[in-house]
């Protein structure tokens, strides 16, 4: 099976291939980016993007992401000059981490609203989702600390 990740093809062994994604990720790659939370895709602290979609990768078969794009926070602010993507650099700049465990479903979902604000809305800033935290729309995935 073959897939990349965060930019890099990568080749994982048949063996593997029911195991669930974020085990992959954390045990085989060595990412801690997407965390363990609840094992049944309610927490959301395991989200990556598949293709550019937020998934939970507690529930995802790591055959399911051969062929594909696999995301972590670890790669998400890859090609931007300081190494950020621009959610994290307005999660940072905004003070919004508390703990940080379910930061990473928060940030990755964040990512891909922004993106498709930026597609269809025409953003000029995918920062602009952490201010929208305070007007609802994203309200859970901003403030909340929860999904």
């Amino acid at each position: 099976m073959r897939f990349q990740l965060n930019g890099t093809p990568v080749e994982i062994p048949s063996s593997m291939a029911d195991d669930r994604l974020l085990w992959l990720l954390r045990d085989h790659f060595a990412l801690n980016g997407p965390k363990y939370g609840c094992g049944s895709g309610v927490c959301g602290a395991c989200v990556v993007l598949v293709d550019g979609e937020p998934q939970r990768a507690c529930l995802m078969a790591a055959a399911d992401a051969d062929g594909r794009k696999v995301v972590t926070l670890e790669g998400l602010g890859a090609g931007h000059a300081d190494g950020l993507h621009p959610v994290q650099r307005a999660w940072i700049e905004a003070s919004v981490p508390q703990c940080g465990y379910c930061q990473n479903g928060q940030v990755m979902t964040a990512a891909a609203f922004a993106r498709v604000g930026i597609a269809t809305k025409g953003w000029s800033d995918p920062a602009r989702v952490v201010a929208m935290g305070t007007t609802g729309g994203v309200t859970s995935v901003i403030q909340g600390g929860n999904f």
